[in-house]
């Protein structure tokens, strides 16, 4: 499978778990430890999608689609680990060991995380759009749905959820227009035959 296929796979795994993700946070699917062991991956999913998409839009994205794709993808990385901590390691700690950690320095990392990730999706999706080679839509919708996202402490859960759906729709979208590439790719370049030259 070529790079396009494969980040264009996560992103869909990544749009399934978003939404799977917030209807186990709105009571709509059961707590089990299945969904609390995926809750992390739609982050890391996630991250492996933007490369995809950036690797498509780096030729017309410019430095800004650089230092959109940095950003963005050093939030998420920072959101599966705050995700892995808050499934995995705040659960086994005393709520009065779990306040302390927010109310310092854990805290303030969790703040600096999402202040990254937002600024990387607003930055990254506007080189996405300027780029012209993504569906705009779709990535309106991305940057529309992680805004919320990106503020889990900040906003309302119901906002916070919604969000999350939202911004699965959107990379759903773009992850389409991933698979589409990859389809073209071959379409292109077709795979040769071992032991067969292609001629002029």
């Amino acid at each position: 499978m070529g790079v396009y296929r494969v980040t264009a796979a996560a992103g869909f795994v990544c749009a399934v778990l978003l939404v799977v993700n917030s209807a186990r946070r709105a009571g709509l699917l059961p707590e089990t430890a299945f969904t609390h062991a995926i809750a992390p991956f739609g982050a890391l999913t996630g991250l492996l999608a933007i490369t995809g998409i950036y690797l498509l839009v780096r030729g017309t994205a410019g430095g800004l689609g650089l230092v959109g794709y940095v950003l963005n993808s050093a939030g998420l990385a920072g959101a599966f680990a705050i995700e892995y901590i808050l499934h995995f390691v705040f659960p086994y700690l005393g709520g009065g060991t779990v306040s302390e950690l927010l109310a310092g320095s854990t805290g303030r990392a969790f703040l600096v995380t999402a202040a990254v990730l937002l600024a990387g999706v607003l930055t990254f999706s506007l080189a996405a759009i300027r780029s012209g080679v993504m569906p705009v839509v779709g990535v309106v919708l991305y940057a529309v749905g992680m805004v919320p996202g990106s503020l889990r402490n900040v906003v309302p859960l119901p906002v916070y959820l919604t969000g999350l759906v939202v911004a699965a729709v959107g990379v759903a979208w773009m992850a389409a227009r991933l698979w589409g590439a990859a389809e073209e790719e071959l379409v292109t370049h077709p795979p040769q035959t071992p032991g067969v030259r292609r001629t002029a």
